[in-house]
C-alpha cells in the first residue's frame, strides 16, 4: 500500500486478523514483563472463585494487540515511510478476554491527516472482537505518525 492507496482507503475497515488464543502463558508473561500480577490474572485457583469464574487478560495486553494487527492487516504503507505510534484517544475495555479465548481485530481508518515535512497522522479505530462474544474486549482510537524516509 502506498500513501495514495491508504488516503482512498480512510472510511474503509479492514480485517478482521486471524483468530489469537490468549493463553494463560501468554498472561503469565505479559504480567512478568510489567509487573502486575493481580489474581485476576494470575492466580488460577482464586480467580476461579472470583468474578469472571477463571483467569482474564490484562486489558493492557489485549491493547498491545493493536498495533501488529495494523501490520498484519497492511493498515500501513508497505515501504517509503516509519510508522511511530502517536497515542491512544477513547480506550474502552468492554469485555474481559478469559483465558483461552480467541480474539481478532478489525480496523477502521478514520483519517489520513497531511502533518508537513513529509509526516502524516493516521487516525484508526481498532475493535478487539472476541470470539462467540456478545460484545468486542476493546475499542481504541489509535494515532500513527507516519514519516518519510530519506
Amino acid at each position: 500500500m502506498t500513501l495514495d492507496d491508504l488516503q482512498r482507503a480512510i472510511g474503509t475497515t479492514v480485517g478482521p486478523t486471524a483468530w489469537l488464543a490468549i493463553l494463560q502463558e501468554r498472561i503469565d508473561a505479559f504480567a512478568e514483563a510489567t509487573g502486575d500480577r493481580q489474581w485476576i490474572h494470575v492466580d488460577r485457583e482464586r480467580a476461579a472463585a472470583g468474578p469472571f469464574g477463571g483467569t482474564i487478560a490484562h486489558g493492557y495486553l489485549t491493547l498491545s494487540l493493536i498495533a501488529p494487527a495494523h501490520f498484519d492487516l497492511a493498515a500501513f504503507p508497505a515501504a517509503g515511510v516509519t510508522v511511530v505510534n502517536y497515542g491512544l484517544d477513547k480506550v474502552r475495555f468492554v469485555s474481559p478476554v478469559r483465558s483461552g479465548a480467541r480474539v481478532r481485530t478489525r480496523i477502521e481508518l478514520l483519517e489520513l491527516a497531511d502533518r508537513r515535512g513529509g509526516r502524516w497522522l493516521l487516525r484508526t479505530r481498532s475493535t478487539v472482537e472476541i470470539e462467540d462474544g456478545e460484545k468486542p474486549a476493546l475499542t481504541a482510537e489509535g494515532l500513527f505518525l507516519l514519516v518519510q524516509e530519506a
